[in-house]
């Protein structure tokens, strides 16, 4: 009954309907950690009544609880909401809304999978209570943490999220997956120890396990930025605080960033001089790597991320079908892996 809802369409099909649904669109993100007996279930059901309602987007459950990225028609904003809170699992939830939309929707399908935790974190978590989290900081406390000379703050995403947009006086781990990044900041605070210590990430799901996996280590004073850099942009509007947040925010969704501070603070992977925020995904399908480009490099590559790409891309079909077989088996990153793509020499 499940593989009923499957959308069966090409790629580029349910790109081209997403684009022509024209109907203004809020775009979301929820997160609940929550015991679900039956998250197949809960699978299915969530599948019929987002269908039924025009939504899209990437949503994972599991038996801890809920992750959602998505958009919702916003003709269709109030019927959403209030399924929403009629259902024992998820009443109340806080969203956190867009800091802005895209010229395009943030997603042109609607995905909801069954995984074995809402987030890859590679943690045991019987082996320490999940439950003992960090205390909450607004904004405003996030700001004067910023200013504090014994306080460490530390961005809980992955490296090509913190190149395009940080806090002031973040550390920013070197990793590449939020797995990673679990193992690495336990030693990288350990001088840190005593020192006050606040945590960030998008939307605020990391930070909830990341709190509660450094408390186990021993850091006693760990809080977390309550709805991430998406939550705190609103915060700062709301209250008029000044924005301590450099550059833009890296979302998992068809616009893969909102503008959050006016500054451009990262570069062109390609020609290394031109500044740029904006990631392109390689037009070579094969390839598919994520990078940021200028506009000058993205004309003169054809949005390719590199001259061997677009040679290969244009092989015979069936020497580019072997070359796939043999990339997709031993060196295809994920959909997000950062790359740090060498000047491009011609």
């Amino acid at each position: 009954m499940v593989n009923d809802f499957k959308d069966m369409r090409p790629r580029i099909e349910k790109k081209q309907a997403a684009l022509a649904d024209t109907r203004p669109r809020i775009t979301l993100s929820f997160y609940r950690y929550i015991h679900l007996e039956d998250p197949k279930a809960f699978r299915l059901k969530l599948l019929i009544i987002w269908t039924e309602l025009g939504c899209m987007g990437r949503i994972y459950v599991a038996y801890e609880g809920i992750n959602a990225q998505m958009n919702v028609p916003k003709e269709n904003w109030e019927k959403f909401d209030a399924w929403i809170q009629a259902q024992p699992e998820l009443a109340g939830v806080p969203y956190k809304l867009a800091v802005e939309e895209g010229q395009i929707p943030s997603f042109y399908k609607l995905t909801v999978k069954v995984r074995p935790k809402v987030v890859a974190d590679g943690l045991d978590d019987s082996s320490f209570d999940v439950t003992n989290t960090g205390e909450y900081l607004t904004a405003k406390e996030m700001n004067e943490y910023i200013d504090d000379p014994e306080a460490v703050v530390i961005d809980m995403r992955n490296v090509y999220e913190s190149e395009i947009g940080h806090f002031e006086k973040a550390i920013k781990p070197d990793v590449d997956t939020f797995r990673e990044e679990l193992k690495l900041v336990p030693e990288l605070l350990k001088v840190h120890k005593n020192k006050k210590i606040a945590l960030y990430c998008t939307g605020g799901i990391r930070c909830e396990k990341a709190s509660a996996w450094l408390k186990y280590q021993g850091y006693a004073n760990v809080k977390h930025l309550k709805g991430g850099v998406i939550d705190y942009k609103h915060q700062v509007e709301r209250e008029g605080l000044e924005n301590r947040f450099k550059g833009k925010n890296f979302v998992f969704d068809e616009r893969l960033g909102e503008r959050v501070g006016d500054e451009v603070i990262s570069h062109c992977h390609l020609c290394r001089e031109a500044k740029s925020d904006t990631h392109y995904h390689c037009k070579n399908q094969i390839c598919h790597v994520l990078f940021l480009g200028c506009d000058d490099c993205i004309k003169k590559h054809d949005g390719y991320c590199s001259t061997w790409c677009r040679l290969t891309d244009k092989a015979p079909s069936g020497l580019k079908k072997r070359f796939a077989r043999y990339y997709n088996r031993y060196f295809r990153p994920t959909q997000f892996k950062k790359t740090r793509l060498r000047a491009v020499a011609e």
